[in-house]
């Protein structure tokens, strides 16, 4: 904990932390402004939509030390602030010395990073934004399953009529069901030619392990839910017994491979199930992402404004973003935010944990429930914008690369 000092000023006592916070609250304590942005628009231009969730991150991750105002100039009642402050096009950014005097005004869009450069170009350096609200950065419970109990790719639970083996040199790669199996496919980066000869599915009939290659497969559709289902036979007479009881199609494995890779992710290209995935409109054509962040990919990776539409992780209640020249134009609800899942390194770095630990939720307390439900999760909850804004500084290079595993290896 950081050691406090106690200065007194005037009639005022102020405690303050020793790392350099008294030069922040001394202002605030005597009664001195802070500095302010002024952005007049319209709730009805598209630019201006696109400033609505900037603003309101800003206020949020700035509070105290920053004002921030917005003024519709379309509506009646503020037509004379137009004229007041001599708006020539909307949006238009003005900004305020703490003093009230104008140091800067914008025309047009602009970024909140830019938004935070110019104030510190302008000599107020507002420091760092508020901590996330919701974060963990250490297991809520301590995980007791075996290995051979987790799937090497997702971090779930593996049931055992379900389950697939990888062998490599390494050991092997035990991993949840089919479906899995597929993902991990189609994300490799080295020679499949062999893999499939590696590959050891479980006997729906028996429990046993039967070679991929020699399996009979019985695909269906769950009724409810439209979502694929695969069910794998040594015996082709069981698996046949099976589709008159449960119904389904027999089916060869080349044709399950190409029904598994028929949806890919827009952003890193993952085998998806769309039953699974968010749906991504890139200009009206559908496209999928394997997370919500890898949807918010599709905008860095196509250089498109897209529409978003992912489920809350918890409710299932549609969450949709609009994006428009690489920024957030739109999120409907406006309480949604993203959980962004982290994994820490050997070396003490936190990385993403992968599309299996991430989501959107309509609210931070719904994200607080579905964490409470998953208590072996680690990371933190961030905006919407940044989940888009992360992406949106990938060079196409790291897009190239996302979601890639360089080999079929446990971890």
């Amino acid at each position: 904990m950081a050691s406090m000092n106690t200065r007194t000023i005037g009639s005022f006592r102020a405690v303050v932390l020793a790392a350099g916070l008294l030069a922040v609250a001394l202002p605030m304590m005597l009664g001195a402004q802070t500095p302010k942005l002024l952005d007049l628009g319209s709730k009805a231009c598209i630019p201006c939509k696109m400033m609505a969730p900037i603003l309101e991150e800003l206020t949020k991750e700035y509070a105290g030390r920053l004002q921030v105002e917005f003024i519709d100039v379309w509506i009646k009642e503020n037509a004379a602030k137009g004229k007041e402050y001599g708006i020539k096009a909307i949006p238009t950014q003005i900004f305020f010395a703490a003093d009230g005097k104008e140091l800067w005004r914008h025309e047009g869009f602009l970024s909140k990073e830019d938004i935070l450069a110019k104030w510190k170009e302008l000599g107020y350096d507002l420091g760092a934004a508020a901590a996330p609200t919701i974060e963990r950065w250490a297991p809520a419970a301590k995980d007791t399953r075996s290995k051979d109990q987790i799937c090497t790719l997702s971090d779930a639970d593996i049931d055992p009529q379900t389950a697939v083996v990888v062998q490599t040199d390494k050991g092997d790669v035990r991993l949840r069901d089919l479906h899995t199996y597929f993902i991990l496919y189609s994300c490799l980066t080295e020679d499949r030619t062999d893999l499939e000869a590696r590959v050891s599915v479980t006997d729906h009939a028996t429990g046993n392990m039967v070679a991929a290659r020699a399996a009979t497969y019985l695909q269906g559709v769950d009724e409810a839910t439209g979502r694929p289902w695969i069910q794998a036979f040594a015996d082709r007479a069981a698996a046949t017994a099976a589709m008159q009881r449960s119904g389904g199609s027999l089916i060869a494995w080349g044709a399950l491979l190409a029904n598994e890779l028929s949806h890919r992710c827009g952003f890193c290209d993952r085998a998806v199930y769309p039953q699974d995935a968010a749906e991504v409109l890139i200009e009206g054509v559908q496209s999928w992402g394997c997370c919500a962040h890898c949807a918010m990919g599709v905008a860095a990776r196509t250089g498109k404004d897209i529409e978003v539409r992912q489920p809350d992780a918890l409710t299932g209640e549609m969450i949709t973003v609009k994006t428009l020249g690489g920024s957030v134009a739109s999120v409907e609800p406006k309480t949604a935010v993203a959980w962004f899942g982290k994994t820490k390194k050997p070396d003490g770095t936190w990385v993403s944990a992968g599309c299996f630990h991430q989501g959107f939720f309509t609210t931070p307390e719904n994200l607080r429930k579905w964490l409470e439900t998953r208590p072996f999760e680690t990371g933190e909850m961030i905006t919407i914008q940044q989940s888009l804004a992360d992406k949106m500084k990938l060079t196409p290079q790291q897009i190239q690369k996302a979601c890639k595993i360089g080999e079929c290896a446990p971890k």
